[in-house]
This record gives C-alpha cells, sequence and structure tokens, in this order.
C-alpha cells in the first residue's frame, strides 16, 4: 500500500454532506480572515455552523443560498468563541485562495456525498 493511502472502511466513516448556506458574518477574532457560517443540512443533520476563511474569492452576500459539501463528523471545534460544528470543503491553491466544493445542480440538503 502507498504512503497516506486510505483503507475503503476508514474512507466510509468520513461523512461529508450537501447544505445551503443561511447566514455569513465576519468573523474579526480569527487569526486569518474569515466568515462564520450557518448552514442547513437537512431534517436528519440539521442546522450547523463553521467558520472558513474564504474571504478573498467571496463576498458574503454572494454566499447566502450556495449549496456546499461539508465534512459532518468531525469533533466540534472551537475557534476562540466561536464553536465550528463542521467542515466546510474546498480546493487550496496559492497563498491560501480556496474555491469551494458546491453542487452544479440543486439538490436535496443533506444528501451524502459518496
Amino acid at each position: 500500500m502507498e504512503p497516506n493511502q486510505l483503507l475503503w472502511p476508514e474512507f466510509e466513516k468520513v461523512d461529508m454532506r450537501v447544505g445551503t448556506i443561511l447566514t455569513v458574518a465576519d468573523f474579526p477574532e480569527a487569526q486569518k480572515p474569515a466568515y462564520q457560517i450557518t448552514i442547513d443540512f437537512g431534517s436528519e443533520i440539521g442546522i450547523r455552523k463553521s467558520s472558513a476563511q474564504i474571504t478573498k474569492r467571496y463576498q458574503k452576500e454572494d454566499l447566502i443560498g450556495k449549496q456546499i459539501v461539508a465534512v459532518v463528523n468531525f469533533p466540534k471545534k472551537q475557534i476562540g468563541k466561536f464553536m465550528s460544528e463542521c467542515l466546510i470543503l474546498g480546493s487550496v491553491g496559492a497563498a491560501n485562495d480556496i474555491v469551494l466544493l458546491t453542487s452544479d445542480l440543486k439538490v436535496d440538503n443533506g444528501l451524502r456525498i459518496g
């Protein structure tokens, strides 16, 4: 097996879901520029909060209603006074330029990525 290669049972433990961004607020207490984001993952998962360092590419108002992909089964993480409850996924380029992973078609909130 190659280094850092996952076994299928390990991958199956990662719960990635589609959610719709409901609210976006500035996060001035963060060490790096970031937003505080509230996401609707449907009735099974519910509403979750996350912090995302996506201020270079995205304006707050453009994020409202956008469907994103996030990992919803990591432990909660305290970031300053804010509790992050999921990890929003994106591709990370040079100088931490992040492009969000999204669905190209509207789907139901909470659908699992597999």
